[in-house]
């Protein structure tokens, strides 16, 4: 079978399902995986329209990124386990790292400026590796309710209610360019933003603005919350007075 015929028998496949459970098969994105496939099969899959390609060792998709004849490219993805010191190589070419399954790998794609964002462009969604536990019965995991609770990271997030859980944030501490708080908003689970740790310590949006973000992190963990020494200072004077 052809690149081209197996495309269309994927594509057809996508918008049955589309269809059956009511999504739009543009919203759907095809990533077609090229492991072990030779670099003329990728130019002819992205030739027929594909747009996004997937690899599963660094190695390989630095090889066939520099065997690229030029013309359009897609949009390099990596899919595989990836070894934290390997980040850099991958990501001098991947766009989009779709395998992240620690959160001392989501650390090093940070150091790296690449945000570990779920969207691949660095400043999408924050990602955070959580880990799920049974409370011994069906419905194990998060709960599905309303509001967010945050919790520290590394920790594991348990549907042990406020014993377990606090919709307070931890203390934003010196080293969060590694280890940021991790926050739980209905189903979803991601770090909080650089932006949400400013409001957090009472300065202004975009105030670390301009760097990497894992700087930005450890500057307002290392920073004195605006609102606190504000409070103080008023405490001062209140007695002084």
């Amino acid at each position: 079978m052809s690149v081209r015929d197996n495309l269309e028998m994927v594509r057809e496949a996508i918008r049955q399902a589309a269809a059956r459970c009511g999504r739009r098969e543009e919203d759907i994105l095809l990533v077609a995986v090229t492991k072990t496939r030779p670099v003329e099969d990728v130019v002819e899959a992205v030739r027929c329209g594909v747009t996004s390609v997937g690899e599963n060792r660094v190695q390989e998709l630095l090889e066939k990124r520099a065997l690229w004849p030029g013309g359009v490219e897609p949009q390099w993805r990596l899919i595989g386990h990836l070894q934290r010191n390997k980040v850099r190589k991958a990501l001098s070419v991947a766009s989009t790292v779709d395998s992240v399954d620690s959160p001392e790998l989501a650390a090093a794609l940070t150091a790296e400026g690449h945000d570990a964002s779920e969207d691949g462009t660095g400043r999408g969604t924050p990602l955070t590796v959580a880990t799920l536990v049974s409370n011994g019965d069906a419905h194990s995991g998060f709960r599905n309710d309303e509001g967010c609770v945050a919790f520290e990271p590394g920790s594991v997030a348990r549907n042990a209610g406020p014993a377990g859980e606090s919709p307070q944030c931890p203390t934003l501490r010196s080293d969060m360019g590694d280890n940021q708080p991790a926050i739980r908003q209905g189903m979803a689970v991601r770090r909080l933003t650089p932006i949400e740790c400013e409001r957090l310590q009472g300065f202004p949006d975009g105030w670390t603005d301009g760097q990497a973000d894992s700087a930005r992190y450890r500057q307002l963990g290392n920073a004195v919350c605006v609102n606190v020494a504000e409070w103080i200072g008023h405490r001062i004077m209140a007695v002084a007075s």
